[in-house]
Order: structure tokens, then sequence, then C-alpha cells
């Protein structure tokens, strides 16, 4: 009995894609496994070294990928596979693959691959996922399964590829050397030869490289002696996940667009390798992976511009703007974790006991895609009165260096100081708890303020028990004070749909923002503040985020789901108007000039505030709210 393939069989069971292997597949996958034993700093292959027959495994330790500038571009631990991606595309490898640890790394072969692994219809399929969304399922848990599997994995098959739209072309009687030259002097890798403006073939670097300095061709040559024909096509709708799959699949790094796909319309664009790998540096998978890893709260605030960056071109490439949302809370949650463990570490000592940080506000319910100022809280479990003032201290001192740290990224401070560094807001789930009963209890129009901002929370870092035990205990005190749900109402109908009697839209009348439109506070808070008093009748806890609210709304009340619909398309218009709106203007999109829309825009927005009417109206008669207007 081979007891080392054993183990090594028990081992790669549980991770894909042997995992879909049958057991005779698998054995004699591990029984022609290599270990291999490295130290820290160890390489395991370089960049411009040929390409070997095998791809590895981490069994133990961990491994960097990393560029000839020697940034880290990955970091594989273990059951991850590293080294795969190049033995498909041949050539040599284009990074360097390092121990960061002391580590064990299983080697297997091509041989083993084509064998067992690219026959087995899903095992291949797990392959071609993974290269395309840029994940790793072992470093999976609880909060990264949907920003960095479905996110970026949903991401890589809506977004489309950007390529270049001016390739650099030839006809088939240039010569080698001159289309060298006009390659030098466009500074581009790559030429494709056209005829009638159709492509005909391409000649890249690798092929002046292995076909010209070789002395296989003369310079003098035509450039049809060594291009690569015929050229793969795809139309210019292409998307990243089929590019890759594409370039994979052929084993090619370059992908000609023309106008329907085919060789036989106008040549558009051409895609390359790098297009790809600059736009995966720069996905949100990317971007959490580099929060992982960042040292400096300068660091961070890179990342997170960069974030703005992705923004825009979701905008431009109609994204939808509730995932593009969920997308930028991911990567601000991500961003306010790596800020606490690291205030965390700058403290004396660890925390007292357990607690945990919520965001509150539009980023609790996972809509805010521009940077604007922050609002948060802390919550900690129950400690003796002698504890008290000591514990809470501590926590007042660890919320300011959070708050400072986010200030620092961009979020700036709260003007109404609604952060966890204020004594209102750092409170134990005892002092929460009763806070919130004595607002539902005495429901006058600051209490209400409070309300329709604090509870729309959103669990961050920390023990989550302490969050559901909060949520219970509100849930608690409106069914003993049954007369806040209307109040609640009535709150909630303090902005009617704002047009004029003149159907005009009501603009701001004075001071900075005069003659400007204020989406926030007359279109998309109606629709909130609707979303929430409704979720909340339902006695449905955990739902924050506005769309997703009316969703559940529809599913729960079906006699109403025209309206919650319709509410649901207008909050996404007024989401992406206001974020428009900020990227432009560089603010936070909050105060519109109308005269900038375009007669379709004003349309639209007139029309999101027929939705606001019809959701109010229901409103008015649930809550039997007429009486107390």
């Amino acid at each position: 009995m081979n007891t080392i393939a054993e183990r090594i069989y028990d081992f790669l069971k549980h991770f894909p894609p042997f995992n879909v292997l049958t057991r005779e597949q698998l054995f004699e996958v591990a029984k022609t496994v290599e270990v291999i034993y490295l130290e820290k700093n160890t390489s395991i292959f370089d960049i411009g070294k040929p390409i070997g027959n095998h791809f590895y495994v981490v069994k133990d330790g961990a491994v960097g990928l990393f560029r000839a500038n020697e940034v880290l571009v990955d970091e594989c631990d273990e059951g991850d596979i590293f080294g795969l991606r190049a033995l498909l595309r041949k050539g040599d490898y284009k990074l360097h693959a390092r121990a960061i640890e002391e580590s064990i790394v299983y080697s297997i072969s091509s041989e083993v691959f084509d064998n067992y692994i690219t026959s087995n219809t899903e095992a291949s399929q797990f392959l071609m996922s993974s290269f395309i969304s840029n994940t790793r399922p072992s470093q999976i848990n609880d909060r990264e399964s949907i920003s960095t599997i479905e996110l970026s994995k949903d991401l890589s098959e809506l977004q489309s590829a950007d390529y270049s739209k001016n390739p650099v072309t030839c006809s088939k009687t240039t010569t080698i050397q001159d289309a060298a030259t006009k390659m030098t002097a466009k500074h581009v890798g790559s030429i494709v030869i056209v005829e009638n403006k159709k492509p005909i073939g391409i000649i890249t670097d690798k092929d002046l490289r292995t076909k010209i300095a070789t002395g296989e061709h003369a310079i003098s040559d035509k450039v049809t002696k060594i291009m690569s024909s015929p050229v793969i096509t795809y139309p210019e709708s292409l998307t990243v996940a089929e590019a890759q799959i594409a370039m994979l699949k052929n084993r090619i790094t370059h992908l000609c667009i023309t106008k329907d796909g085919t060789s036989e319309t106008e040549l558009t664009g051409l895609l390359s390798e790098h297009d790809i790998i600059v736009l995966r540096e720069n996905n949100a998978s990317s971007l959490l992976k580099e929060i992982k890893r960042s040292k400096t709260t300068e660091q961070l605030m890179s990342i997170r511009q960069r974030a703005e960056k992705l923004i825009e071109g979701y905008l431009d490439q109609d994204i939808p703007i509730d995932f593009t949302a969920r997308i930028i809370s991911a990567i601000n949650d991500a961003i306010t974790q790596k800020i606490i463990v690291s205030s965390i570490d700058e403290m004396n000592h660890k925390p007292p006991c357990k607690f945990a940080w919520l965001s509150i506000g539009s980023q609790g319910r996972q809509e805010q895609l521009l940077l604007t100022d922050q609002d948060n809280a802390l919550v900690f479990e129950p400690v003796s009165d002698t504890l008290y003032e000591e514990t809470k201290s501590y926590f007042l001192r660890l919320a300011n260096k959070i708050n400072q740290g986010l200030a620092i990224v961009g979020f700036e401070l709260c003007p109404a100081e609604m952060m966890g560094n204020n004594p209102k807001w750092c409170l134990s789930i005892n002092q929460w708890k009763q806070q919130f009963h004595r607002w539902i209890a005495t429901p006058d129009q600051d209490n209400l303020m409070l309300c329709t901002i604090f509870f729309d929370y959103e669990y961050v870092y920390g023990h989550k028990a302490l969050v559901e035990e909060l949520s219970d205990g509100i849930f608690k005190s409106i069914n003993k004070h049954d007369i806040f749900l209307t109040y609640l109402g009535r709150n909630a109908l303090q902005n009617p749909p704002p047009l004029s009697f003149f159907r005009q839209f009501l603009v701001e009348e004075s001071g900075e923002h005069k003659d400007h439109f204020d989406i926030k506070a007359r279109a998309m808070m109606p629709l909130v503040d609707a979303a929430r008093l409704l979720i909340l009748s339902h006695n449905i806890k955990s739902i924050n985020n506005t769309i997703e609210r009316f969703e559940k709304l529809v599913e729960i009340e079906p006699q109403n789901k025209d309206t919650y619909l319709f509410c649901i398309e207008s909050y996404k218009d007024l989401l992406r108007f206001r974020t428009e709106q900020g990227i432009s203007k560089n603010d936070s999109g909050r105060f519109i000039d109308l005269k900038s829309l375009s007669k379709g825009d004003r349309l639209k927005l007139k029309r999101s505030f027929k939705a606001v009417k019809l959701v109010q109206e229901l409103l008015q008669t649930r809550f039997k709210l007429t009486q107390l207007l």
C-alpha cells in the first residue's frame, strides 16, 4: 500500500477540482504527485523561464506570485493551485513563484491534467470559472463569499472587455521589417494584417523573436510568411469571461474584434492578454485582495480611489446599479475591517470584551457608492458597573482610531458626529436596547430622526451575535408600542412627491444649492423611509437594503406587487442619477443642476416621483395616516 499516495489523496479530495474526480481517478493522480519542500524565499519558477510540464498545489505554507518589480500579485496557501494558467498558455513564465514562508508543494504533471481533469466536465468548468473570476475557493469565509466569489464571477460574465479601438494594421504586401518598424513606432506588441479592412492574420513580438531573430525568415520577407492565420475573431460585445476562455482554449494572446464577430467584416479592435491582466488587476476581487495585503491607510486610500474608477467603468457599461452598489459596499467593508484590525493592534491591549462595529445610514443599507461622510457605531457586551467606564473608555479610544483611519482613506468625519467615537454611539448592548426602546416609546421628531438613521445598520466586524440581539430588542420594543409605526409612517410622509402644482421640480430656494434639486431628501429618502417602515411592520429583520426590502415586499404582499416593482425600478434610476452626478462634479451627487440633464433624463426623474406618490398613498391607507396629517 502506497501510504504517501494515500496521504496525498486524503488532502486533495477536499479541494476542487480534485474533489469531483472518482476515488480511482484521484488515487491515480496522487500516485504521480511529486512532493517538494521549500524553505522561505525559495523560487519555484521565474519570469522568462520556459514553462515545464507541471502545475502546483500548496499543501502547507504559502507561495507568492510576483511581477518583475516584486509586486505581489497573489498569495496562494493551502489547497490553492498555481502555474496552471501558464501550463495551458505555454511559452515562458510571466510571474515569479516564491515561497513566502516554509512550504510544502505538490507538483502535478500535465499528463495527469490531460488524462483526468480536462476530460471531467465538472472539473474543467471549475477551472475555467476560477480563471475568469480570479478567485481561490480555499480562502472563502462567510463575509467573503458574496464579495469575492459571486460578485467577481458575475462581474466577469457581465462586463464588456475593454479592447483597443485603434489596432495597428498593415497589408499583406508589407515586409516584415516595415511591420516591425511600425510596431516600434506605435509602441505596440502586435500588428494585424488586413485585406479590404478585414483581418487575415496577426504578427506579435513573439513571432519576431522566434521566426526572425532565429534566422528562420528574412526581414525582407512579406508578413504573410510569419503571420498567424486565420485569426480568432469576436464581436464588439465580447465579455471578459468569453475573452479569457477563448485565449485559454486557443492558446493565443490576442483576439481580433470585428463588427459581426467574423473575419468577413471590418476589423474594429484588438484585445490582448495584457488588456485582460490590467482589467483583472482593477476588478473587485483584485482590490479586495490588495486590501488584505495593505500595510497603511495611505494604501487603502489608493485602493478606494481605484474603486471610484470601477464605478465609472460599470456606469459606462450599464452594469446594474444595485450590483455596483453591492460591490462597492463589499470594498468599503473590507477597508473598514482592515482599519479596525490595525487600530486594535495599535492599542495597548486587546479589547476587554466582545464588541461589534456597525455601519449605519447609506453604508448600512449598502447603498454608499460615492465617498461621503462616515456614519457608524460601536456596541459591546455587558460588563459589571465597576468595569463599565474603563471598558467604554477603551472602546472610545479604539473608535477614534478607526474613525481617523477612515478619514484618511477618504470617508470624511461626520459633521453631526454620528460616529463610534461619540459617547452617545459607543454603548453596551443593554444601553443600546434601552436607548432604542426610549426612542420607540417616545416617538417625537428627534427620536424618529434617530430611528431612521440607526435602524439601517450593517454588521461590519466583531461579535455578530451582539447585532442580532440588538435587532431582537428593537422588534420587542416595537411590538410593545404599536403606535410607533404610525408615527414612523407620518414621518415618512414629510417629503411628498417633489413636484409643484404646475408639475415643476421643487428646488432649493436659497443657500449654497439654490435652484438645485435635492435628489436625496426629496426623491430617494421617501422611498428609503417607506421600505423601512413596511419591512418593520412585517417583523422582518436583517434586510436593510432598500431594493432588497422592496423585493421582499413583492414576495409577501403580492397584491401590491406592481407598486413595489415600480419603487425598485425608480430607486435604481435615482441611485444611478446621484452617482453619475457625483462622479461628474466630484462630490456626493446630492444636489443636481437640472439644466445639466437631458429632456429624457428629466422625464425619467419625474417618472420616479410617481413611485413615491404611489407608495406614500399605500402608507396613508395602511397606517391610517390621513387623520394625523
